[in-house]
């Protein structure tokens, strides 16, 4: 009787041996769609060696996430699903044979309003498939509004004639767009300050976005001896389309008042003044900068220099002003 029970629990010993315990369904989560569900269950129905997978195709030391772009070229679930062995990762009507339902809107997170991104709106009755968009290139790289521009990301459909261009319809997908006054520091003089709101009654957003101007105000900055030239904000103000940038100063350094200048030599001697005070009551801006000075300062001139007409000598020539070479106390006081 002990021999029969001893056979029968090697028996029952060697089967569970041979047949793979039962493991776990695993889910995939992802951010803005239903999680994919893999069951090993339904996969040892088919294959019943686990070692077909462990650990060669999937190392369980190693905790590391594959894309569909590895998928399709053979890697993790591609190994079997590639068409052959089994359905295809990269064939479209496959889509929904893992992914279970149509991921939920994307929203991207921008201080002057999110976009938004619906899958269903641009899947259901539209004509589109995942492959449309999702291809075997990476898919989350951030990418500017100047590259979509481009045909870049949604710029490749959004480019005018596929579907409205990411050039000139914000609101379409910045939905609640609210633009803001934007101030630039311009010491010594007060900020400039730029309003959109002023702005946007006259002109649309891709006048000036992204021909002249990156979306970020932290992008390029432009001297206004640029904008004098046609840069940046002076591609209009030219005085045709709009006042000059070399103009009233007033107008853009709102409370605008120059700080007056005390100039030091190498040993941080004071050798000179310059008053705004009592120089902007008789010229303009635009007499002097950029003409003569650039502003923030720039390369010192010599008193020789300017017994020449250089700098300051341009107008204290002894004909518009008092000579340089004469009344040095002038200037020079103590």
């Amino acid at each position: 009787m002990n021999g029969r029970i001893l056979t029968l629990v090697a028996v029952v010993a060697m089967t569970l041996l041979t047949v793979p315990a039962l493991a776990k369904d695993i889910r995939f989560t992802f951010k803005n769609a239903s999680a994919v569900v893999f069951s090993h269950d339904s996969h040892l129905a088919k294959n019943k060696d686990c070692k077909t997978c462990h650990s060669g195709i999937f190392n369980l030391s190693q905790k590391r996430t594959y894309t569909m772009a590895e998928m399709e070229k053979g890697k993790s679930c591609g190994a079997c699903h590639n068409g052959k062995k089994a359905f295809s990762v990269a064939t479209e009507k496959d889509c929904l044979r893992c992914h279970r339902s149509v991921p939920t809107a994307t929203v991207f997170r921008i201080k002057a309003g999110n976009a938004t991104f619906s899958h269903d709106s641009h899947v259901n009755g539209r004509g589109f498939g995942c492959k449309n968009c999702h291809n075997a290139g990476p898919q989350h790289r951030g990418v500017t509004m100047a590259e979509m521009e481009k045909g870049k990301s949604c710029g490749s459909c959004h480019n005018g004639k596929k579907a409205f261009t990411v050039a000139a319809n914000c609101g379409s997908c910045h939905r609640g767009l609210q633009t803001k006054t934007l101030k630039y520091k311009s010491k010594p003089v007060s900020d400039a300050v730029f309003s959109h709101d002023f702005h946007t009654q006259v002109y649309t957003c891709n006048d000036c976005h992204t021909k002249k101007y990156d979306y970020r105000q932290s992008s390029r900055k432009a001297t206004m001896a640029e904008m004098e030239k046609g840069k940046s904000c002076g591609s209009c103000h030219d005085g045709k389309t709009a006042f000059a940038a070399s103009g009233d100063c007033n107008k853009c350094h709102q409370g605008y008042k120059p700080a007056n200048l005390t100039f030091k030599n190498s040993r941080g001697t004071v050798v000179g003044y310059f008053s705004h005070d009592f120089h902007t009551a008789a010229f303009q801006c635009k007499d002097c900068h950029t003409k003569l000075f650039p502003y923030g300062g720039g390369k010192r001139l010599t008193m020789a220099d300017m017994a020449q007409g250089k700098s300051c000598g341009a107008c204290h020539d002894g004909k518009t002003a008092f000579a340089t070479t004469a009344s040095c106390a002038k200037c020079h006081k103590k």
